[in-house]
């Protein structure tokens, strides 16, 4: 049963905290106790998740970048340690999503996606692997998608080969950090009603999603976070190199 101070004692860090899912995941990760690092390549959005929590008692800080650079990833990292002496979980949330068809896109657009998506969950599991075996216990979620098993609902090529991608590290990076007491796994959402999805797809043709769903509806960014602080916690100690679906029943398989 999950405890409201089950991270107690926690950081971690949650990238693309700035709105939508990792925003409501950094939420539930302070009610339970952990100290956040707010990443988001917008410096305005992060601050306004900060200001968010503080208003509420959580401590957090802000580490605005992008995810695609080492050096922004690094001083993420820097900042985490520099705040809180240790890094404990990493949320690897932040995304992008283009509804571009292959024949119109262009190399910038595909390495863009592919390079938010799955290099920045790349270069972000890459820098905190050390701090999480220093402190012999880490928990790494990916956020891959329905996209990652079958196709996007919403997004183009290069948005399923990259969430697909993130399944495969997934596993990977599971089976080598296992013996220093880390775990690594990955959520797939659905359709979840989200500021991405919202500017990307009208409100009707999300209506249009949803009433083809067994369960008719979007899912919300707290739901998601509710699965997201399941992984990360204690309660997940046998789990990793797992993908777990919330998708509302869109892709049984």
């Amino acid at each position: 049963m999950a405890s409201e101070s089950e991270f107690q004692g926690r950081v971690a860090i949650v990238t693309g905290a700035g709105q939508g899912m990792g925003r409501a995941v950094a939420r539930r990760l302070a009610r339970g106790g952990a100290s956040l690092v707010i990443n988001d390549i917008d410096g305005e959005s992060a601050d306004r998740t900060v200001s968010h929590l503080k208003g509420y008692g959580h401590e957090a800080v802000a580490a605005p970048g992008s995810v695609t650079s080492a050096s922004d990833v690094r001083a993420m990292v820097d900042k985490a340690l520099g705040s809180f002496g240790a890094i404990h979980i990493l949320i690897n949330n932040a995304g992008i999503l283009r509804p571009t068809q292959v024949i119109d896109i262009e190399e910038e657009e595909w390495d863009l996606v592919v390079g938010v998506n799955l290099k920045g969950t790349y270069l972000c599991s890459r820098a905190v692997l050390k701090p999480m075996q220093d402190a012999g216990w880490g928990r790494i979620v990916n956020f891959s998608s329905t996209a990652g098993k079958n196709i996007s609902t919403v997004g183009g090529a290069h948005y399923t080969a990259a969430k697909a991608g993130i399944l495969g590290f997934t596993r990977h990076l599971a089976k080598e950090a296992a013996p220093h007491g880390i775990t690594v796994n990955a959520v797939c959402p659905g359709l979840i009603d989200t500021e991405m999805v919202r500017t990307t797809i009208s409100d009707e043709r999300a209506r249009a999603y949803a009433e083809g769903f067994p369960i008719s509806r979007l899912g919300t960014p707290d739901e998601v976070a509710e699965l997201v602080a399941f992984l990360a916690s204690d309660r997940a100690a046998y789990i990793t190199g797992a993908s777990l679906d919330i998708n509302g029943g869109d892709l049984m398989i």
